[in-house]
């Protein structure tokens, strides 16, 4: 098979939990043990740190990535979901996995796949940890595809363990409450394996706490570790914020990722750094701060408060959940503008009605379904977002429902392109 067939196999044959939901997961590792017995164990032949939680994981990881190829490492990063191209999951130093690299994995091991019948992810985390071991990484970065306790990615042993936050999520699968999705998440947490969690919470501590005791693990809260002392954006939006390590050691970052959300990834990530300090990893000053500001040239980063067009001035974010949504809100309010457009879609198994009530009535509304079996449809979207009382009107695609808010908007009105990553994969 070529590419493009090998491609049209994986996406016919592997069932896509990002495309079709709750029918492509696989609750056991069953699965990709197997894989990885087959495959001869290449998670254990290269150094790893683990990222798990709700929101903010694909940033921390492409932050903490970008840090340690910055400091001579060579750095492999294994993140979800694709908005592009199927090979944003896997990148070496920031470069994709070449397409005969897949094309011969399937070719090699097709027999082997169709015997175990795996999921799509649990088939491309074997993948990526075969090409990082073939290719010889120092290290690489794992963001955990869906919670952490039986998320495929939770067979490797890494030399940290990271947690950015907890927030309501993929409910059906990991618990209706935040104790029981950290119960989850903290499933990551292994013997003797430092742990870092982004974000300390009444629900949420105590759990991370015992689960850390129980490992004899040590655990650092990167908000109780790390004090934000200041921060600003300058007129082309860039993100600078000084931190406070301890009383003798203050730094300054600038980052090309506005969001204000940012600026707890980025106290997670300076945690995780100083704890990858004390494990012998060699990090200097200027390779952390160069390392953030080139976050998105050395990793290729998308979809995180992306401006797409400047006049009008439009973004693209993938926050999708209770959480996410609240952050977009946060840096609309900080943005200034007129009026607010919202291109709106979303995927059919969340829990909207709470999501909807979050936006602000006053935006005009463009609703629509992204071009994938598990998109919410658009006449259902419509119906309960009128219900919540937002107003707007409904179009047959992405592409229809971004080029009408791109001409209704004056030129000091802000567009906002969200609700799911497949939204804003579709118009960046």
């Amino acid at each position: 098979m070529n590419y493009k067939q090998t491609l049209d196999y994986i996406y016919a044959r592997l069932p896509m939990f990002h495309r079709v939901g709750a029918a492509a997961y696989k609750a056991n590792l069953d699965n990709t043990l197997a894989l990885s017995e087959f495959l001869g164990k290449p998670e254990l032949k290269f150094r790893t740190i683990h990222i798990a939680g709700t929101n903010g994981k694909g940033s921390t990881s492409h932050f903490l990535a970008s840090v340690l190829q910055e400091s001579g490492y060579k750095c492999g990063l294994f993140t979800s979901p694709h908005l592009k191209d199927f090979r944003e999951r896997i990148k070496v130093n920031g470069k994709m996995i070449p397409k005969a690299c897949i094309t011969a994995f399937v070719n090699e091991h097709k027999e082997m796949f169709e015997q175990v019948n795996p999921s799509f992810f649990e088939w491309t985390f074997a993948l990526a940890a075969s090409y990082f071991a073939s290719s010889g990484v120092d290290v690489a970065v794992m963001e955990t595809g869906m919670g952490g306790r039986l998320d495929s990615t939770n067979i490797i042993q890494p030399d940290l363990c990271i947690i950015t936050n907890i927030g309501y999520d993929h409910m059906q699968f990991l618990g209706d409450t935040l104790a029981a999705i950290a119960s989850e998440k903290a499933g990551i947490i292994k013997p003797g394996i430092p742990v870092v969690i982004g974000e300390s919470h009444t629900e949420t501590m105590q759990i991370f706490s015992a689960k850390a005791r129980e490992k004899g693990s040590a655990i650092l809260f990167a908000d109780k570790t790390v004090r934000l002392i200041d921060h600003a954006y300058d007129k082309k939006g860039r993100l600078t914020a000084k931190y406070k390590l301890n009383e003798n050691y203050s730094i300054q970052l600038t980052s090309p990722l506005s969001g204000s959300y940012q600026l707890k990834n980025l106290s997670t990530c300076l945690t995780a750094i100083e704890r990858l300090r004390i494990q012998g990893y060699k990090i200097e000053e200027s390779q952390l701060t160069t390392g953030i500001k080139k976050v998105l040239k050395n990793t290729g980063l998308k979809g995180r408060w992306q401006i797409i067009s400047r006049n009008p001035l439009a973004v693209a974010d993938i926050g999708h959940n209770r959480d996410g949504i609240a952050e977009v809100l946060k840096q609309v309010n900080l943005t200034p503008h007129k009026q607010l457009h919202f291109v709106i879609g979303v995927v059919n198994d969340k829990e909207i009605d709470e999501m909807l009530r979050m936006l602000p009535a006053s935006a005009i509304y463009y609703f629509c379904k992204a071009d994938i079996p598990r998109g919410l449809d658009v006449g259902i979207l419509s119906a309960k977002a009128h219900e919540a009382g937002l107003r707007g009107n409904s179009y047959g695609s992405v592409a229809e429902a971004y080029k009408i808010a791109l001409c209704e908007a004056g030129k000091d009105d802000l567009v906002v392109v969200g609700g799911s990553a497949f939204v804003v994969a579709e118009v960046i």
